[in-house]
């Protein structure tokens, strides 16, 4: 592969945050997602991010938003992306925050993420939605 050739990777995830609540387990026609797991925000977050259409190239990362309660669309979520940039240091050119669309569905486009120290690749998100705990997981390309 000549080095001007561009690898693209594409990623599909759905994204199920917890509830407040307990889930209503009377009702049989409710469906129940299983909550993403979760981690620590851990040191590179910033809050309160500029809002970007992408962060780079060559990693798509798309999906959806679901309640873990039943399923249902998670429409308008804040979703908080951070990562490393290609050469493995955490920047500011690498911070975003996007909103699910009315349906629960998402995509992020960004670098995919340089080595760094002890870990594999990843992407970190937060993400809220009203009614519901943040969610901090990791996405691993």
């Amino acid at each position: 592969m000549s080095s001007a050739a561009a690898v693209s990777w594409a990623v599909l995830v759905v994204l199920a945050l917890g509830v407040m609540s307990p889930p209503d387990l009377t009702s049989a026609s409710s469906s129940v997602c299983i909550s993403t797991h979760t981690n620590s925000l851990r040191l590179f977050y910033e809050p309160h991010t500029q809002e970007r259409t992408r962060t780079g190239q060559g990693l798509v990362i798309s999906g959806f938003m679901r309640s873990a309660r039943d399923c249902h669309p998670l429409g308008g979520a804040q979703i908080e992306w951070w990562s490393a940039n290609p050469h493995g240091d955490y920047d500011d050119t690498h911070h975003t925050t996007k909103q699910a669309s009315a349906d629960g569905s998402y995509q992020y486009t960004t670098d995919f993420p340089g080595p760094y120290p002890g870990r594999p690749p990843h992407v970190h998100v937060r993400v809220t939605a009203p009614g519901h705990r943040a969610l901090v997981t990791q996405v691993y390309p």
